[in-house]
């Protein structure tokens, strides 16, 4: 028995929903994260942070993850880099909370 498009694409249009809820809730407590470290009083690019939290997911991932840093995976000496910067600002942003 084949499913009509129309159940198709009602299902589809659930999954995005879910999707989306998820993403928000995902983005939440990273935002809530970012901001009890401090992240939120730096002034940094954008993409600088960006390449900075793909480094950490990595560290998270293991190996496996490094292969998933779609945007930075050619960019091994930067990626290496971002740690330092990392551990600056958390530094900074932890010294300036204290």
């Amino acid at each position: 028995m084949k499913k009509p498009s129309s159940k198709i694409r009602e299902e589809i249009a659930r999954l995005q929903d879910q999707l989306r809820q998820a993403e928000t809730r995902e983005a939440e407590r990273i935002g809530r994260i970012a901001l009890k470290a401090g992240l939120g009083e730096i002034e940094i690019e954008e993409a600088a942070l960006q390449g900075a939290f793909e480094e950490i997911a990595g560290r998270f991932r293991g190996a496996k993850g490094q292969a998933s840093g779609k945007r930075k995976a050619g960019d091994g000496g930067t990626a290496g880099a971002s740690p330092a910067t990392v551990a600056t600002g958390a530094a900074a942003g932890s010294g300036s909370e204290a």
